[in-house]
């Protein structure tokens, strides 16, 4: 209806102009995600896509679960779609636009089932320019099939022959090459809110729809990130920025989410968000796992670079870390923090005596009594000497002599003394067994 009419309806209507080239960013954004169902994507612009469905029916179980993959998809990215199945992509284009399901079969035939129910749509479908509907009107022609009964030298005459060849290529007399849509080597995509958004659990659903486009694009492409960035835009210029790295690369849309909530959870924002941004820049390859043979092979004991991930989103990166151990004598540099699953320096193991699981950050100072340490009772020294001069060189100097102690309640500690005093040294707890 016109503007004016809806207005004098609905008096509190917002409208918003049309924008052509977000419809276009959003129909390219589409065609990245379709490519996860077959790399022939074509785009039948300004509002559709082709897709060559035959090599991939049986990955995903046939066309029925694929055309329920493809709607449900596309609803969790906040899209409404028509899918019709034809044998040729100009009359699938057709059928949907006439929301008729079409079929699959095989071989095109102006007898078959789906060229059937081309004959019955309405002229309109082909897009044609107005004066050429008003043409059709005149003469009665409402439906493709009436158009086919007429003599085609005389459409040719009237109408062109380009009618008849697109005529020809729905019906699968004529080939009708596609160009196929190339997904970009890297990825980003932006939302537009309707309202500035604030809580963390309405940014996380805006942001899973992302995430899909992205997961979908990354399984098109084979491949997977280890690293993608949110931006968060507020007013004006300002933006808020949420960086989430994992171990190795992944295209889990599940894990993408947890991930995304655990940071969300930890962070706030200065103010309401109003648009969201979601960038991702080195792909690596990323394998598919395929599942075992038998039915507990399917069954692991979890993935443990996964919960590693959950722990760095929640807790900060610095504060999941592993452990080195370095080629280094004194106990308090013999070791360092590492990334989790990365490599152990190629250094040269030493022959270490035994050693305490937990290491003191600063030794700590004992009483020494009748010539013997004390930590809660008097400890009695069951294992020792063992000295550690070094460090010389960097003015880390040490001279110690560590023993294994055991305190009055059976339990083993690491002590030393510092054997270059003059007065004999003090003693020191460093260490406690497990």
């Amino acid at each position: 209806m016109a503007l004016a009419s809806a207005q004098a309806m609905a008096p509190m209507l917002r409208t918003r102009e049309r924008d052509p080239a977000d419809e276009t960013e959003a129909l390219l954004g589409i065609a990245a995600w379709a490519s996860r169902f077959t790399p022939s994507v074509a785009i039948d612009f300004p509002d559709g896509l082709a897709l060559e469905v035959e090599g991939s029916l049986k990955l995903f179980g046939g066309l029925p679960a694929l055309r329920a993959a493809l709607r449900d998809g596309l609803q969790d990215l906040g899209y409404g779609a028509d899918i019709a199945v034809a044998p040729t992509a100009k009359a699938a284009a057709w059928l949907a636009r006439a929301r008729h399901p079409g079929s699959a079969e095989d071989r095109p035939s102006v007898h078959s089932a789906w060229a059937e129910a081309l004959n019955s749509l309405p002229f309109e479908v082909m897009r044609c320019p107005e004066q050429m509907l008003e043409a059709c009107a005149l003469l009665g022609i409402e439906t493709l099939g009436r158009l086919l009964a007429l003599p085609r030298d005389g459409l040719a005459r009237r109408f062109g022959q380009g009618l008849l060849d697109e005529l020809d290529q729905a019906y699968g007399r004529l080939p009708d090459p596609r160009s196929y849509y190339l997904p970009p080597l890297q990825f980003c995509a932006r939302l537009e809110l309707p309202v500035g958004v604030l809580q963390s659990e309405a940014l996380l659903f805006a942001s899973r729809r992302l995430l899909a486009q992205m997961a979908a694009w990354l399984a098109g492409l084979s491949s997977g990130v280890q690293r993608f960035t949110f931006r968060f835009l507020h007013r004006g210029s300002r933006s808020t920025e949420l960086v989430i790295g994992l171990l190795e690369p992944s295209r889990d849309l599940h894990h993408f989410t947890l991930l995304l909530r655990e940071r969300l959870a930890g962070s706030r924002l200065p103010e309401p968000a109003r648009t969201i941004e979601l960038t991702a820049g080195e792909i690596l390859p990323c394998d598919a796992q395929t599942p075992g043979l038998l039915p507990e092979e399917t069954r692991g004991p979890g993935d443990w670079t996964k919960l590693v991930e959950r722990l760095r989103a929640r807790l900060g990166t610095d504060a999941v870390q592993g452990l080195a151990v370095v080629a280094e004598h004194r106990p308090e540099r013999a070791s360092c923090a590492l990334a989790p699953g990365g490599r152990q320096p190629g250094q040269a193991q030493l022959d270490f005596g035994a050693r305490p699981f937990w290491l003191l950050d600063r030794p700590k100072p004992l009483d020494e009594r009748n010539a013997m340490p004390h930590y809660d009772g008097p400890l009695e020294l069951v294992a020792g000497p063992e000295r550690i001069e070094t460090g010389w060189w960097d003015e880390g100097d040490i001279g110690r002599d560590y023993f294994i102690a055991r305190t009055g309640d059976e339990a083993l500690v690491w002590v030393y003394r510092e054997h270059r005093a003059l007065d004999g040294g003090r003693w020191y707890l460093h260490g406690l067994f497990a």
